[in-house]
């Protein structure tokens, strides 16, 4: 299973209106890293940087001016999601710019059948909240010391470690069925079987004779109809060792 955990940056808050400038993608193979990253910043041509977007990303409009429209890295950002899930944080908005970009090229939108929203599944796991990708950090013991600003690909890293750990991805890992690479490159199924073997002659009791006799009395003063005199009755051994 193949699943590329994305993050972008904008000109603003407004997909019919601002621009995507940075795109960061990392790529998970049954829920592992691979090491395959897709990362790239974009021209918005024309489209200024609002203030309040520059606060949070940290990106000006002078840093964007060599850089490629979204025009010439579409194909690039296509061919690295090919069949691929898109995993992201309050993936909405991330997939609202991605569209539009892509509406403006004439490309066919991406589906929702093949997004995932990690802030969705944070909400069902962790109603009580806070759920944003620095609190879900916190929450996981992820260090995210290096998130003085937003970035896409910082966020794709850490949004990828956040998203195994909501899925329970480390504890699916523990299972006796795992898959290892064969010499000849393909996948081989390792299966672990457990057995118990009974022992040849059970251990001796530990109870001493005066804790029996301790017992017997107690079962006595309880009375014929104890579930312990009843249990007594229906298993003799266990009477005679008491």
């Amino acid at each position: 299973m193949r699943e590329i955990i994305f993050d972008t940056e904008t000109t603003g808050l407004d997909a019919r209106d601002d621009r995507i400038i940075e795109i960061g993608g990392v790529e998970l193979v049954n829920r592992f890293p691979t090491g395959r990253n897709f990362h790239v910043f974009i021209n918005p041509q024309g489209r200024d940087v609002h203030p309040d977007a520059q606060a949070v990303h940290g990106i000006s409009n002078a840093d964007l001016k060599d850089k490629p429209p979204f025009a010439e890295i579409a194909g690039q950002f296509l061919e690295f999601v090919d069949g691929a899930k898109l995993v992201a944080h309050n993936a909405g908005f991330d997939m609202g710019f991605v569209n539009a970009e892509l509406g403006r090229l004439g490309a066919p939108a991406i589906g929702p059948d093949r997004v995932v929203d990690t802030l969705a599944l944070a909400r069902r796991k962790h109603p009580m909240g806070p759920n944003s990708l620095d609190a879900l950090c916190r929450r996981y013991g992820i260090d995210n010391s290096r998130r003085t600003k937003h970035g896409a690909l910082l966020d794709s890293e850490l949004l990828a470690e956040v998203y195994i750990e909501l899925i329970g991805g480390k504890q699916a890992a523990l299972i006796l069925d795992t898959v290892a690479s064969t010499p000849a490159g393909g996948a081989a199924m390792i299966h672990v079987e457990l057995s118990i073997q009974a022992r040849p002659e059970p251990l001796p009791s530990r109870l001493t004779d005066d804790e029996r006799a301790n017992h017997a009395r107690l079962v006595a003063e309880l009375g014929e109809k104890s579930i312990w005199a009843q249990l007594g009755q229906d298993q003799p051994n266990l009477r005679a060792q008491a």
